[in-house]
């Protein structure tokens, strides 16, 4: 999974309009300890409560990559050093958070790529709300379970197959 470049995914695409392939904007933030990752994607949706985003992170990622729709909230970290150790040792490719992180030396130190929109010490409240496995809208790009997500230095793509 690592023989890919998004601008060349992109170059590749350019002329789709069937929306099968479609680009993040530009403003995440690489923090985890892989600048490039890939994989399958498995989503969460949730707003200032990780509850399932640690549920997610502690199963086997065998390869995915957990998107995270946290609504854009800067105020509550939805991922920290201890849920970044944990998608490393269970196999998760990556993370994408459209929110906020924590324990940012922790997260570079994990063989896991995360990316976010900023740093926020403040931990997120457990109330146990959410949904796994749905579509999301990430910065206005809908992402489904079972999507691929690339991601590089260049920025990160979503793709209906695999490249």
């Amino acid at each position: 999974m690592k023989d890919f470049a998004t601008c060349d995914l992109c170059d590749l695409h350019k002329a789709d309009a069937d929306g099968a392939f479609r680009v993040l904007p530009p403003v995440f933030r690489s923090f985890g300890g892989q600048a490039r990752f890939a994989g399958p994607v498995s989503t969460v949706k949730c707003f200032e409560d990780n509850t399932l985003v640690k549920e997610a992170v502690d199963s086997p990622g065998q390869g995915r990559v957990l998107v995270v729709d946290g609504g854009g909230s800067l105020r509550r970290a939805l991922v920290g050093g201890n849920l970044g150790a944990a998608a490393a040792r269970n196999g998760w490719a990556g993370i994408v958070v459209d929110g906020a992180v924590r324990d940012v030396d922790e997260l570079a130190a994990c063989g896991v790529g995360i990316r976010a929109l900023a740093s926020m010490p403040l931990p997120t409240q457990k109330r146990n709300e959410g949904q796994r496995d749905v579509a999301v809208q990430i910065q206005g790009v809908w992402i489904r379970p079972g999507d691929w997500l690339y991601a590089d230095a260049d920025g990160i793509v979503v793709m209906a197959q695999p490249a």
